[in-house]
């Protein structure tokens, strides 16, 4: 229980030391299936309105751990190149909440007969809770313990990228956040301190025979202060219904995945993920787990060759 207790108080000094100057934002291990999170040029690349909700739990056991819900919409808008999302993200660590509500709007352009390359612009509205009144049980600074709870602070935030996609490759760049905000300073104490996250996806769909797709895929993360993030994953789906993979976060955990198309329009995916880290080896951390659901609004299939696989 000492042991649970020094972890979680690891976790609060974490989110509000003030000699902590970088977050990052919410994690994904399916950031394949929802990139719209991260890069607004993907709204409306999928050709029809596509939902899809997100649900992260992260290192099981560990009260106060990391624990992420996003849903997101989004459609192209007539033929005009233009894409329309809307997206949700709700993220809690310890007696933190912050809660992101964004609108991406995306303009594609035709490159050649099958590439196309998107450019979007994301709007922000970020709301922050912090709970300084649970922290009485844990000996934590008591400069922290004396700050008042914050309730729905509001900052608003913009960001911007690129996305090219064929029908097999895709590739971009992206900062979901380009304003460096500072949620709250009282007393010099800094909470929540927003840095620009950079983010690079891309992945590649091979053939390897008429029932069996190969798709390698990463995605790179750079924030001030913090170590660069690197996910490397490799799906398989077969007969076009069953996916399977691994993944790796460089230094950091290794992942499983497994996804289902239950018909043309939806799919469920899940993830396991489990740490290499000093944390991963505590007894009361069991990993962590995601599951995703996607909806496709597909009214015809005759124009596609195959369902997408990104």
């Amino acid at each position: 229980m000492r042991k649970k207790i020094k972890w979680l108080r690891f976790l609060i000094v974490l989110c509000l030391a003030p000699s902590i100057h970088a977050q990052q934002d919410a994690q994904y291990t399916q950031y394949m299936y929802n990139t719209v999170s991260v890069n607004p040029g993907y709204a409306g690349s999928r050709g029809h309105l596509s939902i899809a909700a997100l649900y992260r739990n992260q290192w099981l056991g560990l009260d106060g751990a990391p624990e992420t819900q996003t849903l997101n919409v989004h459609t192209p808008l007539g033929y005009r190149g233009v894409g329309l999302g809307i997206s949700v993200v709700n993220d809690k660590i310890g007696p933190t909440s912050e809660t992101y509500f964004d609108v991406d709007f995306s303009y594609t352009i035709q490159t050649s007969f099958d590439g196309k390359l998107s450019f979007g612009l994301k709007a922000s509205a970020h709301m922050l809770d912090i709970r300084y009144s649970e922290l009485d049980e844990f000996e934590i600074d008591p400069q922290l313990q004396a700050q008042q709870d914050i309730r729905n602070k509001f900052s608003p935030n913009i960001g911007a990228g690129v996305y090219y996609h064929t029908d097999r490759f895709y590739a971009g760049a992206s900062v979901p956040r380009l304003l460096e905000t500072t949620h709250f300073d009282q007393a010099s104490v800094s909470t929540a301190k927003e840095r620009i996250n950079w983010y690079m996806i891309t992945g590649y769909v091979w053939d390897i025979n008429p029932f069996l797709k190969f798709k390698p895929t990463v995605l790179g993360k750079m924030v001030q202060g913090a170590p660069l993030q690197v996910d490397l994953s490799a799906n398989f789906m077969l007969n076009e219904k069953f996916v399977g993979g691994i993944a790796y976060r460089w230094d950091a955990a290794f992942s499983g995945l497994v996804g289902f198309r239950l018909s043309d329009e939806i799919f469920l995916g899940l993830a396991y993920d489990r740490e290499i880290t000093d944390l991963g080896a505590a007894t009361f951390n069991d990993g962590s787990f995601e599951v995703i659901f996607r909806y496709d609004f597909i009214k015809n299939l005759g124009n596609l060759k195959s369902p997408r696989f990104f």
